[in-house]
């Protein structure tokens, strides 16, 4: 069946202030990742309760004061920088608006609207004493707002129409990562919300046993690691430029995992946990790359290995 070719999209990118539609979409990705490693600072320093009501510091005051210390500057910065991703989000989508890519506003938008929910939900997990399962979903948000950030700053690169990716039986391994990845997410904020680090040193944990929720944890993420090696295997005769992706998302995986497993068996320490939720925020990353480019568009210009539909045989095509 032959690809599905479609005019590309040649309009100008160059979209605010001079800068380029896809640098201001990298930059947005960026922030939201960002916001991540800050709200994380903000739990391992016991900064959650910093500034004990939202959306102002104190009953009485809107900023920190001085009673409240070095923990009250942390959480109002997290809070501020919060103010900061929403502007950005604000930009990239008049930025697509104005380079004329009506296309990327439901996208832009989607990331737009999500800051001020998850500044809400930060809220409202401060107003119930840092409660694991809010934190648990703050987090979980905010994995989600990475995903689909990812995608607007792929869909900005990639003109509007083109030929199909993968196609058949192959496309349900990438759901398949997909869901498992969701699924270590889950399980990590879960056992995260069991375990020491809660923010606070008067937050409540879940009060499940941690060392289940651990092993639990480590069997996703090694079903994960196999499921990727055989998609690994199975792309290399699909388009190049997946097969690439299955690559990053793999080798991600695997760095991920020796965190993982070094934090636990060290303690964790606040150093190792923060390069873990920065390698998740990459994993979701990675992750809604394969996804956009495995079920996606697959970019006309982009060499990929093509598949005959009669014999089997597959051969090399250059863009």
């Amino acid at each position: 069946m032959p690809a599905q070719l479609a005019e590309r999209d040649d309009r100008p990118r160059t979209a605010l202030f001079g800068v380029p539609l896809g640098r201001i979409t990298l930059i947005n990705l960026v922030a939201q990742i960002t916001i991540v490693l800050t709200g994380g600072a903000v739990r391992l320093t016991g900064s959650g309760l910093g500034c004990p009501t939202f959306p102002s510091c104190t009953d009485e005051d809107f900023f920190p004061t001085p009673e409240l210390e070095i923990n009250g500057i942390i959480e109002f910065a997290n809070r501020a920088l919060s103010g900061v991703v929403g502007l950005i989000a604000v930009l990239t989508v008049y930025a697509a608006w104005r380079a004329g890519r009506r296309d990327l506003l439901p996208t832009a938008l989607g990331v737009l609207l999500g800051v001020p929910a998850q500044a809400l939900l930060g809220g409202l997990t401060v107003l119930t004493g840092l409660n694991p399962w809010s934190v648990a979903a703050h987090f979980l948000v905010s994995m989600a707002l990475i995903a689909v950030a990812t995608r607007l700053h792929l869909r900005t690169r990639t003109p509007r129409l083109e030929r199909a990716a993968l196609r058949g039986p192959r496309r349900w391994l990438v759901v398949v990562i997909a869901v498992d990845v969701a699924v270590v997410l889950v399980l990590g904020t879960v056992t995260t919300g069991s375990g020491p680090h809660s923010g606070d040193p008067e937050a409540g944990r879940t009060g499940l046993d941690v060392a289940m929720l651990s092993r639990l944890h480590a069997e996703a993420v090694y079903l994960l690691i196999g499921v990727t090696i055989v998609a690994l295997l199975i792309t290399r005769a699909g388009p190049a430029v997946v097969h690439r992706a299955v690559r990053w998302v793999l080798a991600v995986e695997v760095v991920q995992g020796l965190i993982g497993i070094a934090q636990y068996f060290t303690d964790l320490p606040r150093l190792l946990v923060s390069a873990h939720m920065l390698g998740a925020a990459l994993l979701v990353v990675a992750t809604a790359r394969l996804w956009f480019l495995a079920l996606g568009p697959l970019p006309a210009d982009v060499p990929a290995r093509t598949e005959t539909q009669n014999d089997g045989r597959s051969s090399a095509t250059e863009g």
